[in-house]
């Protein structure tokens, strides 16, 4: 399951001038997903697997969704927007709950979701959360022998409470501190019923000098030659850009991807409610 923000403006809640354009990487978690399925068809690997992307574009209008407003997700929950940079897990929890429908074994999502995760580790390891130890330590063990590796970072639910909201059953941010740690703990919430794991990737999906991407989580499922884990996401982001809607982050269209790598057309996502 990959993010597939394809141009991220933080929205109402605009991010600063500096470095705005690489934000056309936020699909990043997406063309993971894509190059990851390139790999598992090219292996010709006797699995079952499913590809979900939720993409969109984060952009400010007279129609996108403002700080403040309330939405009920694709699962009945309620989430109080408090920043419309916390655009990413409001499309990935519907997906989250688009999953459920096929019975899966186990869901990994793949995202650029935190900038708070960059300052946690840097550009060199995926920020890794996940509610079961075994799938863990097998992504863990993936990463050490791709070098394209991960630290495992806490689920805790001491964390949990900074997203309280008084107007809704949750918030979209827990405020300044442990970021990476509370986004992952919002997605938590909608991957109850399966084991789950999240790689927070918006520390080692691209780098600024020179600008590129890195290919990064794709390696993990198959080594790939020197440079081409970028191009894939570079071909991913060109498709990508083709479905993603414009629109508020919480009222985004998506494009789920079914078992042979061919849309499948938007999940039913949020509604906005005020």
């Amino acid at each position: 399951m990959g993010k597939g923000i394809t141009f991220d403006s933080g929205g109402i809640s605009l991010k600063p001038g500096a470095k705005m354009d690489e934000m056309k990487f936020d699909m990043g978690g997406a063309a993971s997903v894509f190059g990851t399925m390139r790999a598992i068809t090219g292996m010709e690997l006797p699995l079952n697997v499913v590809a979900i992307v939720a993409a969109a574009e984060n952009m400010p209008s007279g129609g996108a969704t403002k700080p403040g407003d309330v939405v009920t997700s694709m699962s009945g929950k309620t989430i109080e927007v408090l920043n419309t940079d916390a655009e990413g897990r409001l499309v990935l929890c519907d997906a989250l709950t688009y999953a459920e429908r096929f019975k899966p074994q186990a869901v990994i999502d793949i995202a650029t979701l935190t900038g708070a995760c960059v300052v946690a580790l840097g550009a060199h390891a995926t920020g890794l959360y996940a509610n079961q130890d075994k799938l863990a330590e097998q992504l863990l063990a993936a990463g050490t022998d791709s070098h394209d590796r991960a630290w495992r970072m806490p689920l805790w639910d001491d964390y949990k409470k900074q997203l309280k909201s008084n107007f809704a059953d949750l918030a979209n941010i827990g405020g300044p501190g442990g970021g990476s740690i509370t986004a992952a703990c919002f997605l938590a919430q909608f991957a109850e019923k399966y084991h789950w794991a999240h790689l927070d990737i918006a520390g080692s999906a691209w780098n600024s000098a020179p600008k590129g991407s890195t290919g990064t989580t794709s390696g993990s499922a198959h080594p790939l030659p020197d440079g081409q884990g970028g191009q894939i996401n570079d071909d991913a982001g060109r498709f990508l850009r083709g479905t993603g809607r414009r629109a508020g982050p919480a009222t985004a269209g998506g494009c789920a991807v079914g078992r042979q790598g061919l849309p499948t057309g938007p999940p039913n996502f949020h509604q906005r409610r005020r």
